[in-house]
């Protein structure tokens, strides 16, 4: 191993990084969460807040993306969500988009584009990754929405629908996977801005949700949306590169090759495993605190075997899932290749736990549980999300499978 031991220490820097964010998420993201979650609105309040101490900015964000031991945006990820998931999301939502150009794009663009998708502490914005489709959510391959080139102005013209868009419709920026190639299935995607006021692109229905409600989730429609040349991420030379080998690819019956779409979402998988770390040990730090103080026939509840075992078995598949995500995430930061799908095991199994872990806090508060007097509710409908989007538990598992066995699972 060299030089370098293991450790699961964080340094100083992210000791004193993650008590700012955790002082952030305690003071303002908690005190807020109930409000923001009744009215099902965008927390702009709260938004601008985090930009006027820096932690919604894109210099905060580089810094933990950049951060060489991988766990800056694990952290981050797990503290803000501790607070409160759909404000969370609603604070770190641009930043998927912003991964979609730093995964695909020029360091021209990422000059250029990202810093616009935050805007400025008084002038704050938010961006938008559009991938999924009405017809076309797990399975890229059948997306619709079409990127078709005009020559003579050099411009690209989209049309289609996206749906599940966060931030869609009332973001500043949109990045956008369209076909470009539709004989090439999912590898003949590519990513789009589309600048702010286009023409052709608005939102369609927004979405009323089970849970994560202050985060705006909504369709996105693209009419004859033209957008220059420059915006196709990667430029277009790249872009013909990489068609001309798949088309040689194809031919031989080649090797697999990573789209658009699967560059981000590969690159995120571990930050979304944080999220549902954070959401999860909020609902057990609830439990815990309830069951030492709840006195039942004389006794705290914690008392009662069948109790303290649950909260046992709560914290340690917090603790495993959170060391998964450790994992990946390091592993990202280190160039290692996620030779067992390791990125998916840790959105899987942390996307599982926030599910159980707040199925198990509210039937330990019993009929409190079940009230939105307590915040484990909340948290029970926000944690569902986690085995849905960003891969489902059942593509995580097709994903893991594939990569295990070698071979293409049908």
């Amino acid at each position: 191993m060299g030089d370098s031991a293991f450790a699961l220490d964080l340094n100083d820097d992210q000791k004193e990084i993650r008590e700012w964010i955790h002082g952030f998420a305690a003071d303002v993201i908690r005190p807020a969460a109930a409000e923001w979650d009744e009215r099902e609105e965008t927390p702009w309040p709260v938004i601008q807040e985090a930009a006027k101490i820096g932690l919604y900015s894109l210099d905060f964000y580089a810094q933990q993306f950049f951060d060489p031991t991988g766990l800056g945006i694990a952290m981050t990820m797990e503290e803000l969500f501790w607070g409160d998931a759909g404000i969370a999301l609603s604070i770190v939502g641009t930043g998927l988009a912003a991964v979609g150009v730093l995964a695909n794009g020029t360091e021209e663009q990422i000059g250029t584009w990202v810093p616009q998708m935050y805007g400025t502490p008084d002038d704050v914005q938010v961006a938008a990754f559009c991938s999924s489709e009405p017809d076309a959510g797990s399975d890229v391959s059948a997306m619709r929405t079409r990127a078709v080139y005009d020559e003579a102005k050099d411009e690209w013209v989209l049309n289609g629908t996206k749906t599940w868009a966060t931030n869609g419709g009332i973001a500043n920026i949109h990045v956008v996977v369209a076909v470009v190639d539709p004989e090439l299935g999912s590898k003949g995607h590519a990513s789009f801005i589309v600048p702010p006021g286009t023409p052709g692109l608005s939102q369609g229905q927004k979405f009323k949700k089970h849970g994560i409600r202050a985060s705006h989730t909504a369709e996105v429609v693209l009419e004859d949306v033209r957008v220059p040349g420059s915006c196709l991420l990667g430029g277009k030379e790249k872009l013909d590169e990489r068609l001309a080998r798949t088309r040689e690819r194809a031919k031989q019956g080649g090797e697999r090759v990573k789209n658009a779409a699967m560059a981000t979402f590969e690159a995120s998988r571990p930050a979304v495993g944080a999220q549902a770390v954070g959401i999860a040990r909020a609902a057990y730090e609830v439990a815990l605190d309830y069951a030492k103080d709840r006195v039942q026939f004389g006794r705290p509840i914690i008392d009662n075997q069948g109790i303290a075992f649950q909260l046992a078995d709560m914290r340690t598949r917090i603790d495993a899932a959170r060391l998964l995500v450790w994992r990946a995430s390091w592993m990202a930061a280190a160039g290692r290749p996620f030779e067992s799908a390791e990125g998916s095991m840790s959105k899987l199994y942390a996307g599982e736990t926030a599910k159980t872990v707040t199925a198990q806090a509210m039937q330990i508060l019993g009929g409190n549980g079940y009230t939105r007097e307590y915040p484990v509710e909340r948290m029970h409908r926000d944690a569902a999300i986690y085995t849905i989007f960003e891969g489902t538990s059942e593509i995580q598992r097709l994903v893991i499978a594939r990569t295990v066995s070698g071979s293409p699972i049908r």
